[in-house]
């Protein structure tokens, strides 16, 4: 069993495709399906339920997903600290965000990362809070920002508070209550919301702050991920959202208005302390936090973050 076929094997599970797995690999197509074929052999069973609409892991794909990540990332780990030992940072490091982090600025932290330790290669990863939380877990990434409620917080990983904030109610420039000075959770039930989908981290803490007033609201529009489509429904006057004030600075076209009795968050830093690479350990330096004096998943803690005004 080599590594490059553990890492054609990842890569199809990632992608959910044999062509976009050997455009990542770097590699024609047929080389790599012969490669996972010749593992498939080895290994005594098939990996990969292949259609002529899509490729999904079989359960003993399943089983052997973990593992190979395993391997591939302790292999990556080993270089790595060869690297480290003479003075060098090299390898990768995979960030995962939240779209509405606002405790950092992540495209200039990766920046400055990158122009320190230019032998580092960066990846990016944007998903909801509970998935980043797995993805460190497994070690598919090494670093994750998060967004939580008050009420939740990280488990099974490491990491420190960044900022607690609070919703604010995004209007378009047009609608009643654009001219509010504050509105409170009560007036809002009446509204149409865009929203993230029922059970995710960004949507929770809504949803309490709703059941704790008492009252019902409706989301007419689920949509996956915070972006511009969210926007552009709220400025078209098609519903309202909640969404965290220092966020909603960086938003065009629409109005903010406070919210009296508004939901909390927290946004958390966390990684995975037994897979904590070289390279992931200069970036949290790079943010002023030290991996010896953990500030906790769960609690804030003193750090050399740079945060915006107003947070805290």
């Amino acid at each position: 069993m080599e590594l490059q076929q553990m890492r054609y094997v990842v890569a199809v599970a990632e992608t959910n495709s044999f062509t976009r797995a050997a455009e990542r690999c770097l590699v024609v197509q047929s080389a790599l399906s012969h490669q996972i074929a010749r593992l498939e052999r080895e290994l005594g069973a098939r990996l990969f339920e292949r259609t002529s609409r899509r490729v999904r892991l079989t359960p003993a794909g399943e089983a052997f997903l973990p593992a190979a990540r395993q391997c591939l990332n302790a292999a990556e780990r080993a270089a790595a600290e060869v690297a480290s030992a003479v003075g060098e940072i090299r390898g990768r490091l995979t960030v995962g965000v939240i779209p509405t982090v606002a405790a950092v600025d992540i495209p200039a932290a990766l920046h400055a990362f990158h122009q320190r330790y230019p032998q580092v290669s960066i990846g990016l990863r944007v998903a909801a809070s509970e998935q980043l939380i797995d993805q460190v877990k497994e070690g598919a990434i090494e670093i994750a920002f998060l967004g939580l409620p008050v009420t939740a917080r990280p488990e099974g990983v490491a990491g420190r508070a960044l900022a607690h904030d609070r919703l604010v109610a995004v209007v378009a420039p047009g609608h009643p209550l654009a001219g509010e000075s504050e509105v409170d959770i009560a007036r809002l039930s009446t509204e149409a919301f865009v929203d993230l989908p029922a059970g995710t981290a960004g949507r929770t803490q809504s949803d309490q702050a709703f059941a704790a007033a008492g009252v019902q609201r409706e989301v007419a529009f689920e949509v996956t991920t915070v972006d511009l489509m969210m926007t552009r429904l709220i400025h078209q006057s098609l519903c309202v959202a909640l969404l965290p004030s220092n966020y909603t600075r960086h938003l065009t076209g629409v109005i903010t208005v406070p919210v009296r009795d508004a939901p909390a968050r927290i946004e958390h830093l966390i990684w995975n302390r037994s897979a904590l690479t070289p390279a992931a350990t200069a970036f949290l330096a790079e943010l002023g936090i030290s991996i010896d004096d953990d500030g906790g998943a769960d609690g804030p803690g003193r750090t050399g973050v740079h945060r915006p005004a107003g947070t805290g």
